[in-house]
């Protein structure tokens, strides 16, 4: 069969505009996930706490009875308390494969050899888990207050609590941002996803046992800094204008939330790098 010379030949396509290449890994990494019937049950199920409340919320509103099951700006802080659960779950079930697979396949090298910074990949890897995280945590609580003025006919718990408006977001940011970058953090360092979801829950569980028990050495709560979570619920009482729990300045459990933040950027940054082929 012979072959033909096509010689050269202008590319024809679109250009895609630049900055926009994380969208393709990004709507890619959802498309798979969401196929994965399990995962779905899990997501539908993570929203049962919602409905429970809104069940509460109707009762309160129609039965005089119920009156004591009446939303304040505590339920809120309590409903996304809860929540925590899911978002660990989601966070390893999501995340823990979202760097390792590509480092196990050796796909990294191929993905950065193309017209796509280290930034957008990381963008794009981000930009999977903090959908999916914020689907359990702002969405419903956001919810939440929508289904309260239904309920109750008019929009007068809303105004009198309107700091639940940013205090929903500041703290649902938090927590999705601790758990997202954490999370691709570890993924960055291994090449299993597996050993990658070890790793976070042993972190999770490992400084919370250990801050417990210097609590219970000391007598005092103030080393709650060494656990993520610990300091993350200090920053939510906070945020939330409720009582501190624990005997550490919200600004210290701040820090510590952020310094975690921080590190796991640095080490995103230096463990994601393209390779420089010379020819």
């Amino acid at each position: 069969m012979p072959i033909h010379d096509q010689g050269y030949r202008r590319y024809g396509g679109e250009r895609a505009p630049l900055g926009r290449a994380w969208q393709v890994i990004a709507r890619a990494g959802i498309r798979s996930i969401v196929s994965k019937r399990a995962f779905i049950a899990l997501m539908l199920f993570a929203w049962a706490p919602f409905l429970v409340r809104a069940v509460q919320m109707y009762a309160s509103a129609n039965f005089q009875q119920a009156a004591f099951l009446a939303p304040k700006g505590e339920t809120f802080r309590q409903f996304l308390d809860q929540q925590g659960v899911f978002v660990f779950f989601v966070t390893i079930w999501v995340g823990a494969g979202l760097i390792a697979n590509d480092r196990r396949a050796n796909a990294l090298h191929l993905y950065l050899s193309k017209p796509l910074t280290s930034a957008e990949y990381i963008a794009g890897k981000m930009a999977i888990l903090f959908l999916f995280l914020v689907f359990v945590t702002w969405a419903p609580a956001m919810g939440l207050l929508l289904v309260q003025a239904i309920f109750a006919g008019s929009f007068t718990f809303i105004r009198n609590n309107a700091y639940l408006l940013p205090a929903i977001t500041l703290f649902s940011l938090a927590q999705v941002l601790l758990a997202a970058t954490s999370m691709l953090a570890l993924s960055s360092l291994s090449r299993s996803s597996r050993f990658v979801g070890v790793m976070y829950a042993g972190l999770m569980f490992f400084t919370a046992a250990l801050f417990q028990a210097l609590r219970g050495i000391t007598g005092t709560s103030r080393f709650a800094w060494l656990s993520p979570g610990d300091s993350l619920e200090q920053v939510g009482d906070a945020i939330f204008r409720l009582q501190p729990r624990y005997d550490l300045a919200p600004s210290i459990a701040a820090i510590a939330v952020f310094v975690i933040i921080a590190g796991s950027v640095v080490i995103l940054a230096r463990r994601v790098k393209g390779v420089e082929i010379v020819t």
